[in-house]
């Protein structure tokens, strides 16, 4: 399969890619896949213009002469698109948002009605063969509010995708915390054998990559310098 990667994190030291990067670990344990990880912030991605000549030429690529098209490319040839990225103020880093809200060229200015009432533009071509993971980090210690307005944007642009959102991310890059993070990441491993074998993940699995590594007291106080 081919797997496209969008790394959205800013740092080269990243705390969430060392959860996909035991991800896509597992995942080759499943099969002989073709990886291409993009690390976004090194790409010139303009925002978008909202001037529609997408629409215009409906070519499947952007009219701004930048990277994005590369990337358009690579999306539309690929089996599975993860998403990985920290958590910016309850969203997706400012840098890949740009990337995201540049996919218009994918769908056509035509609307239809979904059967839920949702109305949805019509896409380009048949995508429904693209399986989307989204693996999202934060720093805060724990789930509750912090990962809803991400979900939900989740939920309405890639129509119910797999999505993994972990607090006390941090601590993957902290030597230290090595006792709780590492078997954590063997979870993550463990995770993407699952998902290469069925393309998705059961409950129990997300909720088991998703419970903090250690209590919301002990995080705070370590954060604070207690």
């Amino acid at each position: 399969m081919k797997i496209l990667v969008l790394n959205g994190s800013p740092k080269e030291k990243s705390d969430t890619f060392r959860m996909t990067e035991a991800f896509l670990k597992g995942l080759g344990r499943t099969g002989e896949h073709e990886v291409r990880v993009i690390r976004v912030i090194e790409k010139k991605i303009a925002p978008c213009r909202g001037c529609f000549g997408c629409w215009q030429k409906m070519d499947g690529h952007c009219v701004i002469p930048d990277d994005q098209n590369e990337i358009l490319d690579l999306y539309w040839n690929a089996d599975i698109v993860i998403w990985s990225f920290p958590l910016y103020c309850y969203g997706m880093p400012s840098h890949l948002k740009a990337v995201l809200d540049r996919t218009i060229p994918l769908v056509k200015m035509k609307m239809r009605q979904e059967a839920d009432g949702t109305v949805r533009h019509e896409a380009l071509a048949d995508f429904s063969g693209i399986h989307t993971l989204v693996l999202c980090g934060c720093g805060f210690p724990d789930w509750e509010g912090n990962f809803d307005s991400l979900r939900l944007m989740c939920r309405q642009c890639f129509r119910d995708p797999v999505t993994v959102c972990v607090p006390e991310a941090p601590m993957f890059n902290v030597p230290a915390a090595a006792v709780v993070a590492d078997p954590l990441l063997a979870r993550f491993e463990k995770a993407g054998e699952e998902y290469g074998r069925s393309l998705t993940l059961s409950a129990e699995t997300v909720a088991a990559l998703e419970t903090p590594m250690i209590p919301k007291e002990a995080y705070i106080r370590i954060v604070n310098g207690g």
